[in-house]
């Protein structure tokens, strides 16, 4: 009898055994929720427990946007004091590569092997790499007093805008960097003070949103190329933004407004305009899309529409400052990150009723999970 199908079948066994061991592992491993809190670092979240676990050390980093690459390991977090994206190992917490940005960096979104890092050049200039698009709306025309005010309070959380670094001076940029080597490969010209980024259902398409021009630039993802710009109302600061989840509209929270736009993502048309309480930012649908979650920061509290009406279904109180949220991975609780309260509200996503708070996160910036799940920040 030949002996080569014995080997075999014990091969195969010894390779389904490690496949269930690493599965269980996986299985085993809890749900985390990453938020950056700005004077303290990032801030780990036990989902499971609704705890915090622990606190990476990234010191006097000034960290805010945040994102994930695909399989979690690496924690990519944009740093206004330092200039740059820390990469960090999320198994040992420890930064493993800084990437060079500019003048600060703000708001990070992984797409396709690639992270893309708003920043704001001001005279110091921005990162090594080719340029690519064109100012998408011009030179500003200047920040009314009113909208000044309303701006410098929701960037400092009502406090004399303590922490509000905008610079005006020259339009800010979207660095682009290759996640295969953490090299800057383009930056590519924006509007003034941009927000938030998304992209297209097909993924060709990235739209930023310039608070300090009033507009939403539309570029190639991968090349930068400008596309076209979409004015919307002036003195709105659009600043959220989120793809419906059948890809067919786009939501832009306008924070000096008080309102969101909904655009047709073919036509790029302003197809409605809602109301919302003060302040809004961080948008995200739903995991089922049947709701929209609105953050007011100004009102305190987290508004829910209804995901295909965009009628008003609920308001949620919640702490001060807060801009950014996401769901927990099985889409049961909303995590609210609140900066001036310095901490995470973790709100029942069906009921919206109050479940807990977690503290110790001193001006709490941002939010993402592992395993991915939908949010202000991240789409999955």
């Amino acid at each position: 009898m030949p002996s080569w199908r014995p080997r075999r079948s014990l091969a195969l066994a010894g390779a389904l055994a490690l496949a269930l061991a690493a599965s269980a592992a996986c299985a085993a491993a809890a749900p985390l929720a990453y938020v950056t809190s700005e004077k303290a670092g990032v801030g780990v979240i036990d989902i499971d427990k609704m705890t915090l676990a622990q606190t990476f050390p990234v010191g006097a980093d000034g960290p805010r946007g945040l994102s994930l690459n695909a399989d979690g390991t690496r924690l990519l977090v944009a740093n206004k004091n330092t200039n740059d994206l820390a990469v960090i190992d999320t198994a040992t917490g420890k930064v493993v590569k800084r990437v060079k940005i500019g003048k600060n960096p703000e708001y990070v979104r992984v797409h396709n092997g690639y992270a893309y890092v708003t920043y704001e050049p001001g005279e110091d200039g921005g990162p090594p790499g080719a340029k690519a698009g064109a100012k998408s709306a011009g030179k500003p025309d200047g920040k009314p007093e009113a909208h000044a005010e309303a701006h410098a309070n929701a960037k400092g959380g009502g406090k004399g805008g303590a922490d509000d670094d905008d610079d005006n001076k020259l339009p800010a940029e979207i660095a682009i960097v290759d996640m295969k080597d953490w090299k800057v490969v383009r930056s590519v010209t924006s509007g003034h003070e941009t927000e938030g980024i998304e992209f297209s259902r097909g993924g060709q398409e990235m739209l930023v949103t310039n608070e300090g021009d009033d507009t939403v630039s539309v570029y190639h993802a991968r090349t930068g190329a400008p596309i076209r710009t979409i004015k919307l109302a002036p003195g709105g600061r659009p600043r959220g933004i989120r793809l419906s989840p059948d890809g067919k509209y786009y939501v832009v929270t306008l924070e000096s407004l008080s309102k969101f736009v909904v655009i047709d993502a073919k036509t790029f048309d302003v197809v409605k305009t809602l109301d919302t309480k003060l302040g809004p930012y961080g948008v995200a649908f739903g995991p089922d899309g049947n709701r929209l979650f609105v953050a007011a920061a100004r009102d305190k509290t987290v508004q829910v529409f209804d995901g295909h009406t965009y009628e008003h279904v609920a308001d949620v109180p919640v702490g001060q400052r807060c801009w950014h949220f996401s769901f927990t991975p099985d889409g049961s609780k909303l995590m609210v990150a609140c900066g001036r309260s310095d901490a995470v509200y973790v709100l029942d996503a069906k009921s919206y009723q109050p479940l807990k708070q977690i503290g110790d996160l001193p001006l709490a910036w941002g939010i993402v999970t592992y395993p991915h799940s939908d949010g202000s920040i991240e789409s999955h």
